[in-house]
């Protein structure tokens, strides 16, 4: 099997977590091929891996590619699933410390993890994307984002005006600091913080959540995924911030944004043990009297 591997930061600290991992792999007999400057990190951090071929972008992954692992958090995930985008490469999540909610398998877990993989004891769990379109076709290529698409003023500046549109159709003008689309993947993450909902993976729905929103009865509202979203912004500044993910641009006050869901899905390990519902109570500490 071929193994892409990406990664961020390393440490001394955490070095060891990465020559564990790749041992592993090594160890079942597969190859590991490493995203380019994680690979020069690797080599200048440890002194290994030099002999490891490398890939560059998504178009490297199109073909002779069997997994593709992550190794961190979810940031870590994510970055990942840019570069496997359309290719049907299956995605793990391996992090270094604490359980991430895409990021699920730890070191001391890789081996049996790796020998469910090996006798097919897993299966894929789907998840959707969302594309956006701009009149200055701000992100190119790039253009895909796995938990959300925010749109957001600049900098302290007083608050926007988002208006939102659901098939064509008018639905609100939101008053706030900004205005998030998320997926269910992206419902745990700036989503849950701004006070949207939890929505579990499989559901083919988007959730729109405003971010501090200057009027209390604009609430977080959920809406089918097949129906396009086309946003606008105005305010008192000529540039505001649109961001896929961790990738930002300055977008100008007026230019229409279409979002819609990308038309091929994520395909994420899951293994036969393991289900969101856990993930969601460990993380969260349902169930825990804090109390004692």
């Amino acid at each position: 099997m071929n193994i892409a591997i990406y990664g961020r930061k390393i440490t001394k600290q955490n070095a060891s977590f990465f020559k564990h991992v790749f041992a592993t792999v090594e160890q079942f007999g597969w190859k590991p091929i490493l995203e380019e400057k994680f690979k020069d990190l690797y080599v200048k951090k440890t002194g290994l891996g030099e002999d490891y071929p490398a890939f560059q972008s998504h178009h490297d992954l199109k073909s002779g590619v069997d997994l593709a692992i992550s190794l961190g958090g979810d940031g870590s995930f994510i970055k990942t699933v840019s570069y496997v985008r359309d290719s049907g490469v299956p995605v793990l999540g391996v992090h270094k410390g604490r359980m991430g909610f895409l990021a699920n398998v730890n070191a001391e877990n890789l081996e049996r993890a790796f020998e469910q993989i090996k006798n097919r004891e897993f299966e894929f769990q789907e998840r959707s994307m969302l594309r956006i379109s701009t009149q200055q076709n701000l992100f190119g290529e790039d253009n895909l984002a796995l938990n959300e698409v925010t749109l957001h003023k600049k900098d302290a500046a007083s608050m926007i005006t988002v208006h939102a549109s659901l098939e064509d159709k008018y639905l609100n003008s939101y008053w706030a600091d900004g205005l998030i689309v998320s997926t269910p993947t992206g419902s745990t993450a700036y989503n849950l913080s701004c006070g949207g909902p939890i929505i579990t993976p499989g559901c083919q729905v988007h959730c729109l959540t405003p971010i501090a929103p200057h009027n209390l009865n604009m609430r977080p509202m959920v809406v089918p995924d097949k129906f396009p979203i086309r946003l606008s912004v105005e305010g008192r500044e000529r540039k505001y911030l649109i961001s896929l993910d961790s990738n930002s641009k300055s977008i100008s006050q007026g230019e229409e944004i279409i979002i819609t869901k990308a038309n091929f899905m994520i395909n994420v390990v899951k293994f036969l043990d393991q289900n969101f519902l856990d993930t969601i109570r460990n993380k969260m500490s349902w169930g825990y009297d804090i109390r004692n």
